[in-house]
C-alpha cells in the first residue's frame, strides 16, 4: 500500500498533499478533493517532462478518461501539456467554481511512500499515470488556481472514477481498491495527517486504527451531481443517514430530506473542500434549537452568534473532556444501525479567546445548483476520524473520534518515516563509498 502526508492550511482550511510529476520531477502541492474525478494541475513553463505522453483523441484511454473534447494547443508553442489532437476533459476548481478544458496525458508520478511489510518506506515511481493539466491562459482564462491555498498547483481527485488516484494505483499494483483519510486537526508545522491508498493496516500511534472502524454502505446517487453534469450516476460519496440524535434523543426533522429522490436531490455526501458541515435549513434549524436547549440545561451560556455559525457560547462555561469541549453529542444514525458520533472536538469551533460556536452552517437549498444535497459533511467534522472508502464493496468505514483511543490524525509519523528513509539511503551510500 501507499501513504501520502496531509497538511492543513491555516487560512483556507484546505487539506493538501504533495507528489512529483514527470522527468525531471516537478513537485506539485495539490488540494485533496474527494469529489473531483482525476488529478489535475497547472502545467506552466516549469513542466517540461521527457516522459510525458499525450492521450490522443478517440483512443481507448480517452474514452476511459471520459474525454469531452478534442483540443489543440492554441496561441502557444507546442510543449508538454500543450499538444494537438489531444483528449480533453474539464478540470473543476471547487473554490472558484469554474472549469476549463485540460489536456489528458500520461507521465511518471513519484514520491509515494510504500507502507508494505516491515521495511522502511521507499520512494516509488508510477509510470504512465493518467492526469490532466491546464496550460496557463491557454483558453484566455486567467487565475485558474483562484481560491486554492497559496502555493497549491492543482487538485488531487479521489472520486469513484477509472482515472482517480486510488483506482489507478489499485490496477497497477494489484492493491485493494480502497483509500483512507485521516485529516489533521491542526495546521502546526510537521503535524500531518495521512492519505492511505491500497488498504490497511492503518498505523496511527499507538494503534492500528482499522480495528476501530464501523461500516455503512456507500450509496450511488443515480443522477449526476457535478461538477460536470452528464448522463452518468454521481461519482461522489453518499451515505444513508436514517436519523439524527442529540444526546441520544432523535431530532425532529423532515426525514424525506435524508433520502435521495428520483431527481437526485436530498441525501448526505462527504466533502473535503467544504470546511464545515452544511445542513438543509429544515434540518439545521431543529438541530441548532435542540442543541441550544440542551446546552442551557448544562448551564452553558449562549453569546452573540459569529458568522457563518448560528449558535455560539462562552467557552468559560464549557467543561473539557478527552474528546474536546463537554457539549451535547450528535449522532448520525446510518444504515445498518451504526452511529457516527460527533463529539465536541468536531462540533465546536473556537472563533475567539472565550467563544466557541457550533460548527455547522445553514446550507439552504444550494442556490444555483441543479441538484440540492440535504447534508454535506465537511472537513472539520472528519478531522481526527479515520475514514476508509472501499470502492468495490461500496462501504464506508468510520472510526468516530480517534481521541477516544488516545490517537490522532495530527502526528509526526509521516515526517519521521520520510527522514528515516533519507537516513537509510545516506547510510547505504556511505557504506558503498567506503567499500
Amino acid at each position: 500500500a501507499f501513504i501520502l502526508p496531509i497538511e492543513k492550511d491555516p487560512t483556507t482550511l484546505q487539506y493538501s498533499t504533495s507528489i512529483d510529476m514527470g522527468t525531471p520531477p516537478l513537485t506539485l502541492d495539490l488540494v485533496i478533493d474527494i469529489r473531483e474525478r482525476f488529478l489535475w494541475f497547472e502545467c506552466g513553463n516549469d513542466y517540461n517532462s521527457s516522459t510525458y505522453y499525450p492521450v490522443r483523441c478517440g483512443t481507448k484511454k480517452c474514452k476511459k478518461a471520459k474525454g469531452t473534447a478534442c483540443i489543440t494547443c492554441t496561441n502557444h508553442p507546442l510543449k508538454t501539456g500543450c499538444t494537438n489532437n489531444t483528449c480533453g476533459v474539464d478540470p473543476f476548481n471547487p473554490f472558484g467554481e469554474f472549469f476549463v478544458s485540460g489536456d489528458v496525458g500520461e507521465d511518471i508520478l513519484s514520491s509515494l511512500h510504500s507502507t508494505s511489510g516491515a521495511r522502511a518506506p521507499s520512494t516509488l515511481h508510477v509510470p504512465r499515470f493518467v492526469s490532466t493539466c491546464v496550460y496557463p491562459d491557454k483558453f484566455g482564462v486567467e487565475g485558474f488556481l483562484q481560491g486554492l491555498a497559496k502555493g497549491k498547483k492543482g487538485v488531487l481527485g479521489l472520486a469513484r472514477t477509472a482515472i482517480s488516484l486510488p483506482t489507478q494505483l489499485a490496477a497497477k499494483y494489484n492493491l485493494e481498491p480502497k483509500f483512507a483519510l485521516c485529516l489533521p486537526s491542526t495546521s502546526k508545522y510537521n503535524k500531518l495527517g495521512d492519505l492511505f491508498v491500497g488498504g490497511g493496516p492503518y498505523y496511527l500511534p499507538p494503534h492500528d486504527a482499522s480495528k476501530f472502524l464501523s461500516y455503512t454502505p456507500i450509496l450511488t446517487n443515480p443522477q449526476s451531481t457535478g461538477p460536470i453534469f452528464d448522463a452518468d450516476p454521481s461519482s461522489e460519496y453518499f451515505i444513508d443517514v436514517k436519523s439524527i440524535k442529540l444526546d441520544g434523543k432523535i431530532v425532529n426533522v423532515n426525514t424525506s430530506l435524508l433520502s435521495i429522490d428520483r431527481q437526485g436531490n436530498g441525501g448526505c455526501k462527504l466533502s473535503t473542500v467544504v470546511p464545515y458541515t452544511k445542513f438543509h435549513t429544515s434540518i439545521y434549524q431543529p438541530l441548532v434549537n435542540d442543541f441550544v436547549k440542551q446546552a442551557a440545561l448544562r448551564k452553558i451560556k449562549r453569546v452573540t452568534s459569529v458568522a457563518p455559525f448560528g449558535a455560539c457560547f462562552d467557552s468559560r462555561t464549557i467543561g473539557k473532556t478527552v474528546t474536546g469541549p463537554n457539549v451535547p453529542t450528535i449522532d448520525l444514525v446510518l444504515k445498518g444501525g451504526v452511529q457516527w458520533r460527533i463529539y465536541g472536538a468536531n462540533s465546536m469551533v473556537k472563533v475567539s479567546k472565550n467563544v466557541l460556536c457550533l460548527g455547522f452552517v445553514d446550507g439552504g437549498l444550494e442556490p444555483g445548483s441543479p441538484i440540492a444535497t440535504s447534508i454535506v459533511i465537511g472537513g472539520y467534522q472528519m478531522e481526527d476520524n479515520l475514514l476508509e472508502f472501499d470502492l468495490v464493496s461500496s462501504k464506508l468505514g468510520f472510526s468516530s473520534s480517534l481521541l477516544l483511543h488516545n490517537a490522532s490524525c495530527s502526528h509526526f509519523r509521516v515526517v519521521w518515516l520520510f527522514h528515516f528513509t533519507i537516513i537509510q539511503q545516506s547510510l547505504i551510500h556511505l557504506v558503498m563509498t567506503d567499500e
